[in-house]
């Protein structure tokens, strides 16, 4: 199994409601990183949302093997930079059994703010999600301590925003954020917003880059078989992630309009 770099190629793998889960895939370095970015964007990205970079200064070393891997100058900013994919670097300090946030440059978040994240261990960045704690922290834990350089992974999910803007910083209420949305006009009011999310640890420094990729489309676009699994799993939401999401708000019009056969 692969994944591709588009809505649609992801969907079939992703994650977006049910039982927590890692649901990684290998990869090999040419599936790693989209062929080609829109560098363009990326810069007026940064440049628009400066924030979007926060660093501290276990990230520079890490930063700089980062981005002779990517074949540029620099530091972590330059990786992001010259990449489709936003990146994260995570290590652990010597006296201590955690994975922290040390890096991020983010051009297109998926509703967080790296200022608020940076220097987090794993847990505390997982807070907002339901479920994480019980379900999936402890295997993530076991999995950044034995990932070795060399070997990639990757993972999708995906969420349902109202706006198809890349950089996705929701301050509305979703009652308000979906307001508008009805089964008549889903398909081009709704979209969904996928991460392709790779993980790697790099071989010098044993730090582990998180790199996520975003693809985001109305849902009108998407296939049949796309559809219908966005209605189902809608149906079936945790009901805290789901509630932390909106679902309550669009659910359903998104089904009325899959079944309506309206896409």
């Amino acid at each position: 199994m692969s994944l591709g770099f588009s809505v649609d190629a992801l969907l079939p793998n992703a994650r977006g409601g049910g039982q927590l889960k890692m649901g990684l895939v290998r990869l090999s370095e040419e599936e790693w990183l989209q062929p080609d970015p829109d560098l363009k964007a990326r810069k007026a990205s940064f440049v628009d949302w400066p924030e979007g970079v926060q660093l501290t200064d276990e990230a520079q070393a890490p930063g700089q093997e980062l981005a002779r891997m990517i074949g540029v100058g620099g530091a972590l900013p330059e990786a992001a930079l010259h990449a489709h994919e936003d990146m994260c670097l995570l290590t652990r300090a010597p006296e201590e059994d955690v994975y922290r946030l040390v890096g991020a440059a983010i051009a297109w978040p998926s509703d967080w703010h790296p200022a608020d994240k940076i220097g987090l261990p794993l847990r505390a960045l997982h807070e907002p999600i339901a479920g994480y704690e019980e379900q999936l922290a402890s295997g993530v834990d076991r999995f950044m301590e034995t990932l070795k350089p060399g070997v990639i992974y990757g993972r999708c999910n995906w969420f349902i925003a109202a706006m198809g803007e890349r950089r996705w910083l929701e301050a509305r209420a979703p009652t308000e954020a979906f307001a508008h949305v009805t089964p008549g006009n889903a398909g081009d009011t709704l979209f969904v917003r996928s991460e392709r999310q790779t993980l790697r640890r790099l071989p010098q420094t044993g730090t582990i880059l998180f790199t996520i990729g975003v693809y985001v489309e109305p849902i009108a676009q998407l296939t049949q078989g796309n559809l219908a699994r966005l209605a189902d799993a809608v149906r079936n939401l945790v009901k805290g992630e789901g509630d932390r999401r909106g679902a309550p708000a669009y659910a359903q019009s998104l089904i009325e309009f899959v079944d309506r056969g309206n896409a």
